[in-house]
This record gives C-alpha cells, sequence and structure tokens, in this order.
C-alpha cells in the first residue's frame, strides 16, 4: 500500500514533465518551420526554396562547425539572427522572394524553445 502512495505522484510529476517538454519542442519546431525552414529547409541543411536566393547563400546549420557554435554559446545564434541591428539580410530576401512573415512578439521563452529545438533536429542528422 505505501508503494502505490509514492508511484502516485512520481507519476503525476513524470506526466507534467513530459507535457513541459512537448510544449517546448512543439513550439520550437511550430517557429522553425513557420520563421526558419522556407531557407535552411526542414532538415536544417541549407535546403529551403529560399537557400540560395540570398548573398551569400544559406547555411547548412547541421555541420560540425555551426553545432560547435550552438554549443558554446547556446540561444545566442538563435537570438543574434533574429534580433541583429543590422541585420537586414533575412527579411531582404523574404521580401524579394514574396514571402510575408506576420510580424512575432518574440520571447526569452521562444527563443529557449527554437534553440532547443535546432539543438535536436541538428543532432539526429549527424
Amino acid at each position: 500500500m505505501r508503494l502505490g502512495k509514492l508511484l502516485l505522484p512520481v507519476s503525476v510529476a513524470a506526466l507534467c514533465l513530459t507535457s513541459l517538454h512537448g510544449a517546448r519542442a512543439d513550439n520550437g519546431e511550430k517557429l522553425f518551420v513557420e520563421r526558419c525552414a522556407m531557407c535552411h529547409g526542414a532538415d536544417a541543411k541549407g535546403s529551403g526554396p529560399l537557400a540560395h536566393k540570398s548573398t551569400p547563400p544559406t547555411p547548412d546549420l547541421t555541420t560540425p562547425a555551426f553545432r560547435k557554435r550552438l554549443a558554446d554559446y547556446p540561444g545566442v545564434i538563435v537570438s543574434s539572427i533574429i534580433l541583429r541591428p543590422n541585420g537586414d539580410l533575412i527579411p531582404k530576401t523574404l521580401k524579394e522572394n514574396g514571402y510575408r512573415l506576420p510580424p512575432h512578439a518574440w520571447t526569452v521563452k521562444d527563443f529557449r524553445d527554437l534553440n532547443d529545438y535546432m539543438n535536436g533536429l541538428i543532432h539526429r542528422s549527424k
């Protein structure tokens, strides 16, 4: 009987953690598909429909060099690409090719979720 009382709280905690992780993964994937995949491709290898329409061409995010940068500077890569002050390459490429992205009020959670999703995607493609 005592074991049953112990297992219930552990089971509930495990379900809550699984749900939170799933929600983070879903948000990160949604952001990547909606805002990044048109250039980087669903596989993050620079294979999206706009990959070669920018100068320089869209980089392959699955290379060992990029994986190292993402590990060394977690979150910095994602946020610096999105928020860089002189970064008109991405909007220019999208605009010139007829893509319209609705404005997005980025949150710290979004950056973390996108970073986590990209980490998983990149490491699966080794």
